[in-house]
Protein backbone atom coordinates (compact mmCIF):
# COMPACT_ATOMS: atom_id res chain seq x y z
CA UNK A 1 0.00 0.00 0.00
CA UNK A 2 1.48 3.61 -1.03
CA UNK A 3 2.96 5.21 2.01
CA UNK A 4 3.73 8.82 1.34
CA UNK A 5 6.39 9.25 4.35
CA UNK A 6 7.38 12.35 3.15
CA UNK A 7 4.33 14.26 4.59
CA UNK A 8 4.33 12.56 7.75
CA UNK A 9 5.18 14.76 10.35
CA UNK A 10 7.35 14.42 13.34
CA UNK A 11 5.35 12.84 16.98
CA UNK A 12 4.94 14.90 19.41
CA UNK A 13 4.29 14.71 23.11
CA UNK A 14 1.39 15.95 24.64
CA UNK A 15 2.02 15.94 28.30
CA UNK A 16 -0.19 15.63 31.16
CA UNK A 17 1.27 17.94 33.53
CA UNK A 18 3.42 16.47 36.51
CA UNK A 19 3.72 13.07 35.31
CA UNK A 20 7.03 11.47 34.73
CA UNK A 21 6.76 8.38 32.09
CA UNK A 22 8.97 5.02 30.85
CA UNK A 23 7.76 5.69 27.05
CA UNK A 24 9.83 6.16 24.13
CA UNK A 25 10.52 9.71 21.74
CA UNK A 26 11.24 12.04 24.41
CA UNK A 27 9.27 10.25 27.65
CA UNK A 28 6.35 10.46 26.55
CA UNK A 29 3.71 7.42 26.53
CA UNK A 30 1.20 9.13 24.67
CA UNK A 31 2.32 10.92 21.39
CA UNK A 32 0.55 12.48 18.72
CA UNK A 33 1.22 13.47 14.73
CA UNK A 34 -1.14 15.38 12.57
CA UNK A 35 -0.51 14.07 8.92
CA UNK A 36 -0.21 17.04 6.12
CA UNK A 37 -0.61 16.86 2.13
CA UNK A 38 -3.14 14.73 0.58
CA UNK A 39 -3.88 13.41 4.38
CA UNK A 40 -4.25 16.99 5.81
CA UNK A 41 -7.06 16.49 8.55
CA UNK A 42 -5.78 12.88 9.83
CA UNK A 43 -4.35 13.31 13.61
CA UNK A 44 -2.90 10.08 14.89
CA UNK A 45 -2.46 9.33 18.57
CA UNK A 46 0.51 6.80 19.07
CA UNK A 47 0.52 4.60 21.79
CA UNK A 48 4.15 4.11 23.13
CA UNK A 49 4.80 1.95 25.85
CA UNK A 50 7.01 -0.76 25.22
CA UNK A 51 7.73 -1.79 29.28
CA UNK A 52 4.14 -2.68 29.88
CA UNK A 53 2.87 -3.63 26.11
CA UNK A 54 0.45 -0.44 26.74
CA UNK A 55 -1.15 -1.05 29.91
CA UNK A 56 -3.13 1.22 31.08
CA UNK A 57 -1.29 2.74 33.93
CA UNK A 58 -1.09 6.14 35.62
CA UNK A 59 0.55 8.22 33.76
CA UNK A 60 -0.75 6.67 30.24
CA UNK A 61 -4.25 7.55 31.14
CA UNK A 62 -2.93 11.44 32.52
CA UNK A 63 -1.34 11.43 29.30
CA UNK A 64 -4.28 10.36 27.36
CA UNK A 65 -6.72 12.30 28.80
CA UNK A 66 -4.80 15.48 28.40
CA UNK A 67 -3.58 15.17 24.88
CA UNK A 68 -7.88 14.28 24.53
CA UNK A 69 -8.57 17.63 26.21
CA UNK A 70 -6.43 19.45 23.80
CA UNK A 71 -7.15 17.71 20.53
CA UNK A 72 -11.03 18.07 21.38
CA UNK A 73 -10.60 22.11 20.65
CA UNK A 74 -8.58 21.54 17.45
CA UNK A 75 -11.35 21.89 15.04
CA UNK A 76 -8.28 21.11 12.15
CA UNK A 77 -9.09 17.12 13.37
CA UNK A 78 -11.23 15.68 10.94
CA UNK A 79 -10.39 11.97 11.84
CA UNK A 80 -8.62 10.96 14.98
CA UNK A 81 -7.08 7.41 14.95
CA UNK A 82 -5.30 5.58 17.79
CA UNK A 83 -2.35 3.09 16.96
CA UNK A 84 0.32 1.44 18.92
CA UNK A 85 3.95 2.40 18.63
CA UNK A 86 4.27 -1.48 20.41
CA UNK A 87 4.57 -4.52 17.86
CA UNK A 88 2.14 -7.30 18.13
CA UNK A 89 0.30 -4.96 20.62
CA UNK A 90 -2.39 -2.66 20.65
CA UNK A 91 -3.28 -2.08 24.39
CA UNK A 92 -2.58 -5.58 26.93
CA UNK A 93 -5.02 -3.68 29.01
CA UNK A 94 -5.00 -2.60 32.54
CA UNK A 95 -1.37 -2.56 34.29
CA UNK A 96 -2.28 -5.13 37.31
CA UNK A 97 1.04 -4.68 38.57
CA UNK A 98 0.58 -0.53 39.02
CA UNK A 99 -3.55 -1.71 40.48
CA UNK A 100 -1.92 -4.66 43.05
CA UNK A 101 -0.20 -1.94 44.95
CA UNK A 102 -3.46 0.06 45.14
CA UNK A 103 -6.02 0.32 48.48
CA UNK A 104 -9.53 -0.38 47.19
CA UNK A 105 -10.21 2.76 47.53
CA UNK A 106 -7.76 3.67 45.01
CA UNK A 107 -9.25 1.15 42.60
CA UNK A 108 -12.51 2.70 42.83
CA UNK A 109 -11.10 6.49 42.02
CA UNK A 110 -8.28 4.74 39.22
CA UNK A 111 -11.40 2.59 37.39
CA UNK A 112 -13.65 5.47 37.32
CA UNK A 113 -10.99 7.84 35.47
CA UNK A 114 -10.75 4.52 32.93
CA UNK A 115 -14.28 5.11 32.46
CA UNK A 116 -13.85 8.90 31.87
CA UNK A 117 -11.37 8.39 29.40
CA UNK A 118 -13.10 5.48 27.19
CA UNK A 119 -15.93 8.11 27.72
CA UNK A 120 -14.04 11.07 26.16
CA UNK A 121 -13.07 8.96 23.21
CA UNK A 122 -16.23 8.16 22.72
CA UNK A 123 -17.77 11.94 23.03
CA UNK A 124 -15.17 13.33 20.75
CA UNK A 125 -16.73 15.12 18.32
CA UNK A 126 -14.54 13.87 15.60
CA UNK A 127 -14.86 10.25 13.70
CA UNK A 128 -12.19 7.99 15.63
CA UNK A 129 -10.81 5.01 14.32
CA UNK A 130 -8.94 2.16 16.43
CA UNK A 131 -5.98 0.16 14.57
CA UNK A 132 -5.42 -2.92 16.48
CA UNK A 133 -2.31 -4.51 15.10
CA UNK A 134 -2.50 -6.87 17.81
CA UNK A 135 -3.59 -7.51 21.52
CA UNK A 136 -6.33 -5.43 22.75
CA UNK A 137 -7.21 -7.36 25.67
CA UNK A 138 -10.11 -5.85 28.79
CA UNK A 139 -9.27 -2.55 28.85
CA UNK A 140 -7.83 -2.45 25.44
CA UNK A 141 -10.70 -3.81 23.66
CA UNK A 142 -12.41 -1.20 26.36
CA UNK A 143 -10.74 1.59 24.40
CA UNK A 144 -11.34 0.24 20.58
CA UNK A 145 -14.80 0.32 21.85
CA UNK A 146 -14.97 3.76 22.66
CA UNK A 147 -13.97 4.38 19.17
CA UNK A 148 -16.69 5.09 16.40
CA UNK A 149 -14.38 2.57 13.67
CA UNK A 150 -12.21 -0.62 14.47
CA UNK A 151 -9.88 -2.15 11.99
CA UNK A 152 -8.03 -5.17 13.10
CA UNK A 153 -5.66 -7.25 11.94
CA UNK A 154 -6.55 -10.85 11.42
CA UNK A 155 -4.36 -12.23 13.32
CA UNK A 156 -4.61 -9.61 16.13
CA UNK A 157 -6.25 -11.06 19.51
CA UNK A 158 -9.42 -9.87 21.66
CA UNK A 159 -11.64 -10.02 24.11
CA UNK A 160 -12.75 -8.90 27.43
CA UNK A 161 -10.93 -11.21 29.83
CA UNK A 162 -11.60 -9.38 32.83
CA UNK A 163 -13.69 -12.30 34.57
CA UNK A 164 -10.36 -14.29 34.41
CA UNK A 165 -8.46 -12.14 35.89
CA UNK A 166 -11.40 -12.26 38.86
CA UNK A 167 -12.55 -8.94 38.15
CA UNK A 168 -15.24 -7.68 35.75
CA UNK A 169 -14.74 -5.06 32.65
CA UNK A 170 -14.90 -1.36 34.40
CA UNK A 171 -15.65 -0.18 30.99
CA UNK A 172 -16.88 -2.43 28.71
CA UNK A 173 -20.07 -3.86 29.83
CA UNK A 174 -22.32 -1.36 27.97
CA UNK A 175 -20.16 -0.75 25.05
CA UNK A 176 -19.82 -4.24 23.94
CA UNK A 177 -24.35 -4.93 24.47
CA UNK A 178 -24.56 -2.34 21.82
CA UNK A 179 -22.15 -3.48 19.72
CA UNK A 180 -23.28 -7.09 19.55
CA UNK A 181 -26.21 -7.55 21.34
CA UNK A 182 -27.42 -8.76 24.69
CA UNK A 183 -26.61 -12.71 24.24
CA UNK A 184 -23.55 -12.45 22.55
CA UNK A 185 -21.59 -9.61 24.82
CA UNK A 186 -22.83 -11.74 27.50
CA UNK A 187 -21.28 -15.05 26.74
CA UNK A 188 -18.06 -13.47 25.57
CA UNK A 189 -17.77 -11.50 28.88
CA UNK A 190 -18.89 -14.73 31.11
CA UNK A 191 -16.05 -16.68 29.13
CA UNK A 192 -13.69 -13.84 28.87
CA UNK A 193 -13.32 -15.79 25.37
CA UNK A 194 -10.25 -14.30 23.26
CA UNK A 195 -11.28 -13.70 19.47
CA UNK A 196 -9.00 -13.10 16.47
CA UNK A 197 -9.32 -10.63 14.09
CA UNK A 198 -11.27 -12.59 11.57
CA UNK A 199 -13.94 -13.70 14.57
CA UNK A 200 -14.29 -10.22 15.40
CA UNK A 201 -15.01 -8.85 12.37
CA UNK A 202 -17.43 -12.03 11.37
CA UNK A 203 -19.27 -11.03 14.65
CA UNK A 204 -19.55 -7.63 13.58
CA UNK A 205 -17.19 -6.24 16.21
CA UNK A 206 -14.54 -4.90 13.97
CA UNK A 207 -15.47 -2.93 10.94
CA UNK A 208 -12.56 -5.02 8.74
CA UNK A 209 -10.33 -7.15 9.02
CA UNK A 210 -7.14 -7.63 7.16
CA UNK A 211 -3.55 -9.97 6.87
CA UNK A 212 -1.18 -8.82 8.75
CA UNK A 213 1.92 -7.72 6.74
CA UNK A 214 5.80 -7.64 7.48
CA UNK A 215 5.79 -4.70 8.66
CA UNK A 216 2.78 -5.37 11.55
CA UNK A 217 0.81 -2.27 10.57
CA UNK A 218 -1.78 -3.68 7.83
CA UNK A 219 -4.69 -2.54 10.61
CA UNK A 220 -2.95 0.84 10.55
CA UNK A 221 -2.51 1.46 7.17
CA UNK A 222 -6.29 -0.09 6.59
CA UNK A 223 -7.74 2.55 9.28
CA UNK A 224 -5.21 5.35 7.42
CA UNK A 225 -7.20 4.17 4.03
CA UNK A 226 -10.91 4.52 5.69
CA UNK A 227 -9.71 7.95 7.19
CA UNK A 228 -8.71 8.91 4.04
CA UNK A 229 -12.72 7.88 2.64
CA UNK A 230 -13.92 10.20 5.26
CA UNK A 231 -11.96 13.37 4.86
CA UNK A 232 -13.60 14.78 1.77
CA UNK A 233 -17.03 14.75 3.11
CA UNK A 234 -18.13 17.90 5.06
CA UNK A 235 -16.82 17.76 8.32
CA UNK A 236 -19.92 19.82 10.06
CA UNK A 237 -21.80 17.25 8.22
CA UNK A 238 -20.10 14.53 9.67
CA UNK A 239 -19.96 15.56 13.55
CA UNK A 240 -23.48 16.14 13.30
CA UNK A 241 -24.43 13.12 12.06
CA UNK A 242 -22.02 10.98 14.94
CA UNK A 243 -24.19 13.31 17.32
CA UNK A 244 -27.29 11.98 15.85
CA UNK A 245 -25.98 8.51 15.89
CA UNK A 246 -25.00 8.33 19.35
CA UNK A 247 -27.60 9.92 20.93
CA UNK A 248 -30.57 8.94 19.11
CA UNK A 249 -29.28 4.93 19.38
CA UNK A 250 -29.86 5.76 22.99
CA UNK A 251 -33.73 6.61 23.36
CA UNK A 252 -36.83 5.58 21.38
CA UNK A 253 -37.54 5.99 17.74
CA UNK A 254 -39.53 8.97 18.23
CA UNK A 255 -37.06 10.63 20.39
CA UNK A 256 -34.39 9.70 17.99
CA UNK A 257 -35.97 11.20 15.13
CA UNK A 258 -36.24 14.46 17.01
CA UNK A 259 -32.46 14.70 17.97
CA UNK A 260 -31.99 13.95 14.32
CA UNK A 261 -34.13 16.66 12.78
CA UNK A 262 -32.01 19.23 15.59
CA UNK A 263 -28.67 18.04 14.33
CA UNK A 264 -29.95 18.66 10.35
CA UNK A 265 -31.50 22.06 11.44
CA UNK A 266 -28.14 22.64 12.78
CA UNK A 267 -26.81 22.15 9.34
CA UNK A 268 -28.71 24.07 7.19
CA UNK A 269 -26.93 27.38 7.76
CA UNK A 270 -23.20 26.35 6.98
CA UNK A 271 -21.63 27.25 3.52
CA UNK A 272 -20.78 23.41 3.08
CA UNK A 273 -24.17 22.77 2.81
CA UNK A 274 -24.42 25.55 -0.27
CA UNK A 275 -20.90 24.28 -1.58
CA UNK A 276 -21.89 20.70 -1.48
CA UNK A 277 -25.66 21.54 -3.16
CA UNK A 278 -23.65 24.22 -5.85
CA UNK A 279 -21.24 21.14 -6.43
CA UNK A 280 -23.79 18.72 -7.34
CA UNK A 281 -25.23 21.54 -9.97
CA UNK A 282 -21.86 22.77 -11.61
CA UNK A 283 -21.03 19.10 -11.48
CA UNK A 284 -17.66 19.32 -9.62
CA UNK A 285 -15.94 17.92 -6.57
CA UNK A 286 -16.96 19.58 -3.57
CA UNK A 287 -14.88 22.24 -1.07
CA UNK A 288 -16.06 21.58 2.04
CA UNK A 289 -14.06 23.97 4.57
CA UNK A 290 -15.91 23.47 8.01
CA UNK A 291 -18.10 26.68 8.46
Amino acid sequence: MLRVLCLLRPWRPLRARGCASDGAAGGSEIQVRALAGPDQGITEILMNRPSARNALGNVFVSELLETLAQLREDRQVRVLLFRSGVKGVFCAGADLKEREQMSEAEVGVFVQRLRGLMNDIAAFPAPTIAAMDGFALGGGLELALACDLRVAASSAVMGLIETTRGLLPGAGTQRLPRCLGVALAKELIFTGRRLSGTEAHVLGLVNHAVAQNEEGDAAYQRARALAQEILPQAPIAVRLGKVAIDRGTEVDIASGMAIEGMCYAQNIPTRDRLEGMAAFREKRTPKFVGK
